[in-house]
């Protein structure tokens, strides 16, 4: 058989050859889809499960509180998508300054965070922590600052919240504050992350209050249309959530809930 004979008979072929493939796939999509609707039934059946544990639990409070010890930093860095992380996603709220600043800073009238300087409530005094790099202990407190009076490239209108650390000296504050993830690797397969946060008295090891927490990404993991699960999982949590503009808003869930355990000292 010569060339052109076998084009002729390969192309005369090929509509034939694509119908039968088309006819396959066809065929595997209802198997596919079938498997994904178990898959999320069985994740949500085990979600569900772990809502039931899920929320607060206050034992005692304490008021006039100036200052707190967190026992963990959040890392920097987000996690978008990396399913087996023990990084507590449910829990991230903000990270390394940033968390330190969050339990430093005021809110204003309608309760959102703010610089001191135009507050109605007041944060803490003070945060301590003990750096992983020297195993020391250092105190942060907060204040506002001009920084046009060092760099006229700035406007004199300009404010930024800023953090001054000092080396610790003394008793460490009495009540800390800890996180942990506390998925399982079965939670984990269906894409479910379990979240811990705690307030302790440091000096009898008493648990205050306690949140657990759970969310769920229903889609699986699936990132197509560049999808971040772990953001998205926020979105189906227990406890919820609040929404900002249409978006759900883990910024300062961390604070939330340990003002309701420690009420912060006011001042003027």
């Amino acid at each position: 058989m010569n060339r052109t004979a076998f084009q002729r008979i390969a192309n005369w072929l090929l509509p034939f050859v694509l119908v039968a493939c088309s006819t396959t796939g066809g065929a595997q999509n209802p198997s596919s889809r079938e498997d994904g609707r178990a898959r999320l039934a069985k994740a949500e059946a085990l979600f569900q499960e772990r809502c039931k544990t899920a929320g607060e639990k206050i034992h005692r409070t304490a008021e006039n509180v100036e200052g707190v010890f967190l026992k963990r930093i959040r890392p920097r860095g987000t996690n978008y998508g990396d399913q087996f992380a023990m990084d507590d996603p449910y829990g991230h709220d903000s990270t390394e300054d940033e968390y330190i600043k969050s339990f430093l800073a005021g809110r204003n009238s309608n309760g959102y965070l703010t610089q001191p300087d135009r507050a109605v409530r007041y944060g803490y005094r003070y945060v301590e922590v003990i750096e992983s790099e020297n195993g020391k202990r250092y105190r942060y407190t907060g204040r506002i600052d001009q920084p046009w009076l060092r760099d006229k490239r700035y406007g004199e209108w300009v404010r930024e919240f800023v953090l001054d650390k000092t080396p610790a000296s003394g008793s460490m504050p009495r009540y800390g504050v800890t996180y942990d993830d506390i998925s399982t690797r079965e939670e984990r397969e269906y894409w479910i992350a379990g979240s811990s946060l705690k307030v302790v008295d440091l000096q009898t090891n008493e648990v205050m209050a306690e949140r657990i927490g759970y969310m769920m990404d229903r889609g699986q993991g699936d990132r197509g249309g560049g999808r971040s699960p772990w953001l998205l999982a926020a979105n189906t949590a227990c406890p919820r959530f609040p929404t900002n503009a249409n978006h759900t808003d883990q910024i300062g869930q961390s604070r939330n809930f340990v003002e309701k355990v420690l009420d912060p000292v006011q001042e003027k």
